[in-house]
Formats: C-alpha cells, structure tokens, sequence
C-alpha cells in the first residue's frame, strides 16, 4: 500500500492553512460515508468526540471512541478514525509552525502528556464540568477562525494553550509517578526522546543514549522508569517495531531493506527480534492486516 501522507492544505480547500476547525458531521459529509484509509498528518490533531462512537486505531492500538473521548495525535503518527454514522464532535488542526507564529514554545507541547510520539495514545475523557469549559475554550476559537480578524490566530493561539493546558491537568497517564520525581526528570526524559526519535535506526542500546546525555545508563533507566513507566530500552525497542510496523505497512520495501534501514546488517537477526517482541514475522503481520 502506498503511504497517505496529508497536510493540512487539504482539510482547507487547498488553500494554505496552519490551522483548521472542523465538526465531524463536515468531515463526513465530505467523505461521503466512506471510512478513510489509514494514514499520517504532517501536523497535530485533536479530534473530539461530543456524541460520536465508533474506533480510533492509532499506531496499530484500537481504542473506543465514546462521549467526551478527546484524543491527541502527534505528526506522522499512523492512524484511521472509524466513527459510526451520525458522528458529532469537533476536529482541531494546527502545525508546528502554528505554534511558533502564536508564541507558544515547541517546549510547551513537548512537556504536555498529551501529544506522544511513538507510545500508546490512549484518548482524554474529561468530567461533565471539565467538558463544558473544554467547549467554551472551543467555542471562542471557533468564533475567531470564522471571524476573519486581522488577529485572530492570535486569538486562537491563547485559546488553544488553555484548552491544552486544561485537558493535560485532567491527564491521568502514569498517576503513580511522584510530582517531585516528574520536575526532576522532565528535561532528562524530554532529551531523551528527541534522541530517540533522532537515533533510534542506528542507536539500539541504552548506554548510547546515556552516553549522549551525559549521564549514566543507571540513572538514565532509573529516570525514563519512574516517569513513563516502563524501562528506557523497552522504550527504544518498541520504536524500532513501531517503525517497522510502519514501514511493512506503508511502503514497497522487502524485510531486508527495512532491517538495514533499522540498523540490522544480519536479516535473520532482524526477523527473530520483530517475532520475539510481536509474535508474529513480518509477513504474517502484513497478512492480518490485509496487505
């Protein structure tokens, strides 16, 4: 299958756009009821449900799309929004560049547990009161997107980081993590997936990383541990399946050339890890998802 990769001209007409707003019942009419493809976005969404039901597979996970479900989806995530007829709730486009434009800092949504590049992204379900503040957050963007002000990305801009800054105090991912642990380690943890993201085809083992950040691979898994819940090489190892994954899925490359792309010169070496941490070989992984 060939790779869908949109931006966010085309949510727009064509026309360029570094931020859109959309009701879900638009997004339908538009697709004339046909479920789209999986795909990725060079850009950040937020996709609301108000009443909608139905499924959202991100990266390979399904989770429900129920009432009040918010998920937040990172740029080049994969994923498919599968919503039962009838879907009612609201789609927030924005890019990077958006941000940067409206004086919000790349480090603003980096510290946020919300946007997660490569891990589980499980969707927001805020409480009835926390819903409707959410909604006149959402309101007051919507009404400055339409109003055609000469400031009103500002406008939009201030709405947005109170609405993210909202929903991420209602985040509940890794609640067992002490507040004092989380401010130590942020910046180690921060640092440590910008590396990951920029090393992981060549850098498969901790002490790398470690090495990178000045500090040992102890204290390294100690930190990545006691902040996201799971340990630094279990995180770097589950890049590289989530980028095969990707890879087998979305492009016409062979086994082998997905491996040496990962950093695997030894082919059998690189099929015996994807099956040992999945359970299935590539190829069977290909045919449960009819490709």
């Amino acid at each position: 299958m060939k790779e869908k990769i949109y931006s966010l001209d085309l949510f727009y007409g064509g026309a360029p756009a570094s931020f859109v707003m959309k009701s879900m019942e638009a997004i339908e009419l538009e697709q004339g009821g046909f479920v789209d493809d999986p795909h990725r976005h060079n850009f950040y969404s937020i996709i609301w449900s108000f009443t909608a039901t139905g499924k959202h597979i991100i990266d390979f996970h399904d989770y429900p799309i129920e009432p009040r479900a918010i998920f937040f989806v990172s740029p080049w995530q994969v994923h498919q929004v599968i919503t039962d007829p009838g879907a009612n709730g609201l789609v927030i486009l924005f890019t990077p560049e958006f941000l940067q434009k409206n004086s919000i800092r790349e480090d603003f949504i980096s510290n946020l547990r919300l946007f997660r590049d490569s891990d589980e992204t499980p969707p927001l379900l805020p409480a009835s009161q926390v819903f409707l503040k959410l909604k006149t957050f959402a309101s007051a963007m919507q009404d400055a997107f339409e109003s055609g002000d000469e400031m009103r990305f500002e406008t939009i801009g201030a709405y947005l980081k109170l609405f993210l800054i909202e929903c991420n105090g209602q985040c509940t991912l890794f609640p067992d993590s002490s507040p004092q642990v989380i401010e130590v380690g942020r910046s180690l943890v921060h640092r440590f997936k910008v590396l990951v993201e920029q090393h992981f085809p060549e850098w498969h083992q901790v002490q790398d990383y470690a090495k990178e950040l000045n500090v040992s691979p102890g204290y390294l898994n100690e930190v990545i541990s006691s902040t996201i819940h799971k340990p630094a090489k279990e995180y770097i190892l589950n890049r590289l399946i989530l980028e095969t994954k990707r890879l087998s899925l979305f492009t016409a490359k062979s086994n082998k050339e997905i491996g040496y792309d990962l950093g695997f010169e030894d082919p059998s070496h690189f099929s015996k890890f994807f099956k040992t941490f999945t359970g299935n070989s590539i190829n069977e992984f290909r045919e449960m998802h009819h490709l």
